[in-house]
């Protein structure tokens, strides 16, 4: 297995080289909006620790971790008045991952509707900030400022 890369995106956004749209944040984990959203609310949640994905995650870690899912993927669905959520999370270039931090996706769905093709351009910044402001209020904030 390769080894964890530092200088991985979510890593510059864990130490504030890069922005995002943070909608939660504690000690152990960070959730911001995935800047080409597969539906309005797209959600990455990570860890802070570093890892690279499942396949080398710290078992406490992925506990703590998976707790912030659940949370975060509770403040989407009422947010975003979804009714379901999608829970993705790839391992390996092979399996479809690109980023090489470990991450879940959150995803809100609405009846009748399907997650759509990856978008090849980037959304509004401004409705990032509007969606992750809904988000945020839906989680009472719970961010580290």
């Amino acid at each position: 297995m390769t080894t964890y890369d530092n200088d991985n995106i979510f890593a510059k956004i864990l130490r504030g080289e890069l922005p995002a749209h943070k909608v939660y944040e504690d000690d152990d984990i960070l959730a911001f909006l995935d800047i080409f959203p597969l539906s309005e609310g797209h959600t990455l949640v990570i860890p802070k620790a570093p890892s690279r994905n499942l396949l080398d995650i710290d078992p406490d870690t992925l506990c703590t971790l998976m707790r912030g899912v659940q949370k975060v993927a509770l403040g989407v669905k009422e947010a975003l008045e979804a009714d379901g959520i999608q829970i993705r999370q790839y391992n390996e270039a092979p399996a479809g991952q690109e980023v090489f931090h470990t991450h879940f996706h959150v995803i809100p769905v609405k009846e009748g509707q399907r997650p759509g093709p990856r978008p090849s351009d980037m959304a509004p910044q401004e409705q990032l900030a509007a969606v992750a402001g809904k988000i945020r209020a839906a989680l009472g904030s719970g961010l580290n400022t």
